[in-house]
């Protein structure tokens, strides 16, 4: 279902906008309207579009959409595009559109944005998208519940995978979110493709759940449904500036990106897209990211002094983001495949899962000092990490292009190459976790 956000405000002919000493005036006329695809919650959408509305007297529509829908509905109506602009985190979503030449470029004109955030550019080098707000992926943690589960303040992603946490856990799934790909693939990428997926499915083996959109681990968490979720650090910041009792903190092993907009090919009214951009980048625009339902790292460091007191700086605090320098290009190229990987062997198999992580768990706690056990476990533990294809394979693009249909449930029907793969994954990931559990416990019986 689309949800539809309009903000409206009366223009007369001939309106002059001015949003700032860095845009030139443009005329609008009351026909005009800046048609928005995003996949941001209504409070950011919502704020925003408000106060852009009220500088500028430009009506705004926002199309709520995730980002992988966000960017196949701009695909399938790019013969007869009626979108103005593209808006959301991701950018190696971003590079899907500029590969299928749906963006248009545009220079800025707002003075101030430094060239790099953490170790990545805030810009599209080619100028096809533009930085408005630089993102982290970490972990927040509703502090009531720790206090109550007397759990440990988590410091690092494999603490999560400890016992302590087995149930506690929420996570979205990357092919349901654009961050949460990015979360994926930055661990990935720091710890490498064998060592990431071991880490990630360890993690997953303490899931409480998988939530159906990104938005849905904070919540959780506010809630206290589960104690610990993995997030953009937004989400984290933002309920902690609204008074949920929650914290949030970055791993070591995690990096920076710009969350992006960009002005799409054929825009309709381009020149109010321009204006939208230029806004977003104003000292006013960089100051609405600190709103407590917000709650966004400006892109502009001169944003920062107006920051609430322990607010992340990541041009000060250089710790944030720098033990990951973010490949782009090697995300976009297996883009679609980690998605995959992610739902068969995690989203559609949480239980299997689950019953081979605790008996590994269980068997570890029996099992310390017996040579013959922990030998078991070993080979328990090297099963459930197991991938079923190489870092290389992942990369291929012609492989790669098979998986184009994302699987909402474990009953969504998917057709053929790619349902033929990931039922062969599926049999082997069953096989290995069953087998796992089995070996995790004959050890435990030791």
């Amino acid at each position: 279902m689309k949800i539809t956000k309009r903000f409206l405000v009366p223009l007369t002919a001939g309106a002059v906008l001015a949003v700032g000493a860095a845009m030139a005036p443009i005329q609008a006329v009351a026909a005009e309207k800046l048609v928005i695809v995003t996949s941001y919650p209504p409070d950011t959408t919502v704020t925003v579009g408000k106060a852009f509305t009220k500088a500028t007297g430009i009506e705004v529509e926002m199309l709520k959409k995730k980002t992988t829908a966000g960017i196949k509905y701009l695909q399938a109506t790019a013969a007869n595009n009626t979108s103005d602009m593209f808006w959301a985190s991701a950018p190696d979503a971003f590079e899907v559109l500029k590969g299928d030449g749906l963006l248009q470029k545009y220079t800025v004109k707002v003075k101030g944005i430094p060239e790099m955030v953490g170790s990545f550019p805030i810009n599209d080098p080619e100028g096809y998208y533009k930085g408005f707000a630089a993102s982290g992926y970490g972990i927040m943690w509703n502090t009531r519940y720790l206090k109550a589960k007397k759990l440990p303040v988590p410091k690092t992603w494999a603490d999560l995978a400890k016992p302590v946490y087995f149930g506690h856990v929420g996570m979205s799934a990357p092919s349901r979110s654009g961050t949460t790909h990015l979360t994926v693939e930055t661990l990935l990428q720091g710890m490498g493709w064998e060592k990431g997926w071991a880490l990630w499915k360890s993690i997953a083996g303490n899931f409480k759940t998988v939530t159906a959109r990104s938005f849905g681990v904070p919540d959780g968490v506010n809630s206290g449904q589960f104690g610990l979720g993995v997030v953009i650090d937004f989400f984290g910041l933002s309920s902690k500036a609204s008074g949920f009792p929650v914290d949030f903190l970055y791993p070591p092993v995690t990096t920076l990106v710009p969350a992006n907009i960009a002005i799409v090919k054929n825009a309709p009214n381009p020149k109010l897209a321009a204006a939208f951009i230029e806004y977003l980048l104003s000292p006013e625009g960089q100051e609405i990211l600190l709103d407590p339902k917000i709650r966004r790292l400006p892109v502009n460091p001169a944003t920062y002094a107006k920051a609430p007191k322990g607010f992340p700086n990541p041009f000060k605090d250089k710790s944030i983001g720098s033990a990951v320098k973010f490949d782009l290009q090697l995300s976009k190229s297996r883009y679609n495949i980690i998605n995959s990987l992610f739902d068969v062997m995690i989203t559609y198999r949480q239980d299997a899962l689950r019953a081979a992580t605790k008996a590994i768990q269980t068997a570890e706690a029996k099992s310390k000092g017996n040579a013959g056990a922990m030998k078991l476990i070993a080979e328990a533990k090297a099963l459930v990490a197991k991938v079923p294809i190489t870092e290389a394979k992942a990369s291929e693009k012609a492989f790669n292009s098979i998986f184009k249909k994302k699987r909402k449930k474990a009953t969504t029907k998917v057709t053929g190459r790619q349902a033929e793969f990931e039922q062969a994954w599926d049999t082997e990931i069953k096989a290995n976790y069953a087998k796992a559990k089995q070996l995790a416990e004959k050890a435990a019986s030791m």
